[in-house]
């Protein structure tokens, strides 16, 4: 899979993310995913190797695959995507013969939250979505439980290691009290 490295971004799934590209080894991943299914891997580029972005920075192993939703090419060969988040997924880089990297992708699977405790989490979870977006769609707590900790953690003014903690937690419930945790400790409401 091509591989799309940016700093301080975490793909999550459902989460639709609109970028800019301009450099000539990710115009050419473009090029290349929109010739085949439309699918990459955006990887966030390690604490600290944020500057490095131009050359070949590390990256956590932990990635967000995604598939181009739409696209728009501009006549300088720059393109402006939507790219829509699916799974997150192990990733294992290897040779790339193209101008940008390749990672080999493996699957992961979320270890769900036990029945019992569902239900509180689903409460406290709504209600700090509730208290951090205005005019919040009641539609949202009969989501899966996966995608209200991702809405509340997409919400949360959090520092790099932590965004990157919260992501990595493939433990439902873990997850679900971390963010829950941060939202305690930041009740500043966002716009």
């Amino acid at each position: 899979m091509p591989l799309f490295p940016l700093a301080n971004v975490w793909l999550l799934p459902f989460v639709v993310l609109p970028l800019h590209i301009f450099e000539e080894r990710y115009r050419q991943l473009i090029e290349d995913s929109l010739d085949g299914p439309g699918r990459l891997i955006l990887g966030t580029i390690q604490e600290d190797h944020e500057g490095e972005a131009a050359g070949n920075p590390p990256i956590y192993s932990l990635a967000g695959y995604g598939e181009i939703g739409r696209h728009e090419r501009l006549d300088d060969g720059r393109f402006n995507i939507w790219l829509v988040g699916l799974k997150r997924m192990w990733i294992e880089e290897v040779e790339s013969e193209r101008l940008y990297r390749k990672v080999a992708i493996h699957p992961t699977e979320e270890i769900e939250v036990p029945r019992e405790r569902e239900g509180g989490l689903r409460t406290a979870l709504s209600a700090a979505i509730a208290e951090r977006v205005e005019n919040v769609d009641p539609a949202h707590e009969s989501l899966p439980l996966s995608r209200l900790v991702d809405l509340l953690t997409l919400r949360l003014p959090i520092p790099h290691e932590v965004m990157n903690r919260l992501y990595s937690e493939l433990d439902l419930e873990k997850r679900a009290r971390l963010a829950l945790e941060e939202h305690g400790q930041r009740p500043e409401k966002e716009d």
